[in-house]
């Protein structure tokens, strides 16, 4: 197990999936584009819904670039993990809204897994993870993230406890 590029891997998660949510606090309404415009699907449901925003995902992209550089890494890498990061949330919302599931509700698992180890198998080479040290972190995030999220809520920092 390699412990370096498995904390390397998180703060670089957690700088990817946690820069959304500290970007609407900063912010509030302002920039707030919802990323599939408010358009629904055949289904009547909203694409992502309104939670998703482009804000978010510049603001993902933004952070987890500078925290690579200033981790010795490069900032590509960082591009990475955020921009696949943020593909693994929109693909856990538009679940949810298949599952009609209303925009910011908790699915525990489909919250973290796709967020988590969508971006792990993408940069896997490039942090040289094994397998078993991609589980040991999707593992470590996911209990992390539940965590950390009722933390935020009690610092007012996120809307929901999750």
């Amino acid at each position: 197990m390699s412990v370096v590029p498995i904390l390397q891997a998180l703060l670089l998660l957690t700088l990817a999936n946690g820069a959304p949510v500290v970007a609407k606090k900063v912010f509030g309404s302002r920039f707030a584009l919802p990323l599939d415009a408010g358009a629904l699907l055949f289904d009547g449901r909203p694409v992502f819904g309104t939670s998703k925003t482009v804000r978010g995902i510049l603001a993902s992209v933004v952070a987890t670039a500078i925290g690579a550089a200033l981790l010795g890494l490069h900032y590509e890498l960082g591009s990475l993990v955020a921009i696949v990061a943020m593909a693994g949330d929109l693909f856990s919302s538009f679940l949810k809204r298949r599952l009609n599931l209303p925009s910011s509700s908790q699915a525990i698992g489909l919250d973290q897994v796709p967020e988590s180890l969508f971006p792990l198998l993408a940069c896997r080479v490039a942090l040289s993870l094994s397998y078993a040290d991609i589980f040991v972190a999707v593992w470590i995030f996911f209990v992390g993230e539940l965590a950390i999220s009722r933390i935020l809520y009690m610092l007012r920092v996120r809307d929901q406890p999750y």
